[in-house]
């Protein structure tokens, strides 16, 4: 299995330590004291209480502290794997999730940990985020669609992973081995990211999931049944009519798909999809099952013109999806499937020629959070905040004015939201997210904050990150203060003492 591309993206671009070929350094703790010598990266943290919390990173380590934060002890994990989160159902019992299909568990608040196996062992797939709705149940999401669930506190866990049918777009891209096994009722596995997952405390039946390439899901029943959810754009889309075996596009239309592309250039989460139609009669005239080549050229050449107008844009090309796509190898899939054809002459037939373009979503997401059953945030790569007023059904995009990656987001009630980021970017809202204001107090600093979360119903939360970097605020996040690494001026005066 290979690294998903959001993290590999986050690497390359950001300096973000999330994959082991990234860093080598590692926290580690002074014998009988306690506390961090070497400060390296934290991806989560966890309060559990009103001084107690719990920090994961690098190299198995995952820490607790029962001081607000103050001190660190390491707990006894028996893993050197990467841990991307933890999820406590209680103040002793909880999960921890990691690299290449790590899970574990605690019955003593986080001090011992127990690896538990699952259906993804052999898969080696990293799980990016767990969450638990009581002591014996929890969800953890990983990469390849992975879902997995227990109900028995992790004896047995269920796969309940993304997987791919002959009627899903990834399924002609598949090998042919994965073919073969897709016709033969086995299961193949979505080649996509699933990176959160977040749970109502007090209604643990509303959850959420999200993933690479806009992938959104909600239930209300604990997970038994999965809706997807839709991104809107706020950008209209044009729909170019065509003539009956008219493959050139009128210069009006040309320039208004030019004006589409162009309003969107710059936002690098939007991809434009291109969806060609033929009208039912060039079908039948030029579709023939013997020779369907000529409604191959085309739906082709009328693809081509559109491409030729949003390149003109300045849209670059790995930006642009082609949909429907004429299938000129056609003929190597009759014979495991002779309907291969039939169902994509049915998909491209409409009432009349055209080609529609669409908006299509392609935003990397970190972190799902809702503050009740209907008011949620999502947080993402180059600055991407949505909102959603109606439960995850919907989500919009906000404008926080920055481009920097946003990785975590923690709302309050349905106003109040802060969210923090990379380059030490900490910002908040008082209106839904209609505006965003930088958090007065927060430290100055330039390194990533990977994750913010405070205890259920309360205003006590914390902030980790880049260095070991710990933050803590005691009013819902008005303000904050480093509480370790300790400020050079505080860490002076404890030495003198």
């Amino acid at each position: 299995m290979h690294a998903p591309r959001f993290l590999v993206l986050a690497c390359a671009l950001l300096g973000i330590a999330l994959l082991p070929a990234c860093h080598q350094v590692h926290l580690e703790i002074r014998e009988g004291v306690g506390e961090i010598v070497i400060p390296d990266d934290l991806f989560s943290v966890t309060p559990i209480g009103e001084n107690k919390v719990l920090a994961a990173g690098y190299w198995g380590s995952i820490y607790l502290s029962d001081d607000g934060g103050e001190s660190w002890l390491k707990a006894d994990t028996g893993t050197r794997k990467l841990i991307y989160d933890i999820a406590m159902a209680d103040e002793q019992r909880g999960w921890a999730v990691g690299q290449v299909g790590l899970v574990m568990r605690t019955e003593d608040g986080g001090r011992t940990w127990t690896t538990q196996s699952t259906p993804k062992d052999d898969d080696q797939v990293h799980l990016f985020s767990i969450q638990a709705l009581d002591a014996n149940t929890a969800w953890a999401v990983g990469e390849w669609g992975t879902r997995i669930v227990t109900r028995d506190g992790g004896k047995t866990w269920e796969d309940r992973s993304l997987t791919i049918d002959q009627e899903h777009p990834q399924f002609v891209w598949l090998s042919i081995p994965d073919q073969e096994r897709v016709r033969a009722g086995e299961p193949v596995f979505e080649d996509v990211g699933l990176v959160d997952i977040y749970c109502l405390p007090q209604k643990t039946d509303y959850c959420w999931i999200i993933g690479e390439f806009a992938y959104l899901f909600r239930t209300e029943d604990g997970g038994e049944t999965w809706e997807k959810g839709q991104i809107l754009s706020g950008t209209e889309v044009p729909t170019v009519d065509f003539g009956y075996n008219d493959i050139t596009i009128e210069e009006p239309d040309f320039d208004r798909v030019r004006e589409f592309a162009s309003s969107i250039v710059d936002q690098q989460h939007l991809n434009i999809a291109i969806f060609p139609y033929a009208s039912d009669r060039e079908v039948r005239e030029f579709g023939k099952s013997d020779d369907p080549f000529p409604l191959f050229d085309i739906i082709e050449a009328r693809t081509q013109e559109i491409v030729a107008a949003v390149e003109d844009a300045g849209v670059n090309t790995d930006r642009i999806r082609r949909r429907s796509a004429p299938p000129w190898d056609y003929e190597d899939f009759l014979e495991d499937d002779p309907e291969f054809l039939n169902r994509y002459l049915d998909g491209v037939k409409a009432e009349a020629p055209r080609v529609d373009v669409e908006i299509a979503q392609n935003p990397y997401l970190f972190t799902v959070r809702f503050a009740d059953e209907q008011a949620g945030y999502i947080s993402g790569l180059g600055g991407v905040v949505l909102r959603s007023d109606d439960g995850g059904r919907i989500w919009r995009y906000e404008d926080i004015g920055r481009k920097a990656a946003i990785f975590s987001v923690h709302p309050f009630d349905a106003n109040d939201a802060v969210i923090v980021g990379e380059k030490g970017i900490a910002r908040s809202t008082a209106d839904g997210g209609k505006t965003w204001t930088q958090i007065e107090g927060f430290p100055e600093i330039f390194t990533f904050v990977r994750d913010v979360s405070f205890l259920p119903g309360k205003p006590l939360g914390y902030a980790v990150g880049q260095n070991g970097m710990v933050l803590r605020s005691d009013d819902a996040g008005v303000s904050w203060r480093q509480v370790f690494p300790k400020p050079e001026s505080e860490a002076t005066e404890v030495a003198s003492h």
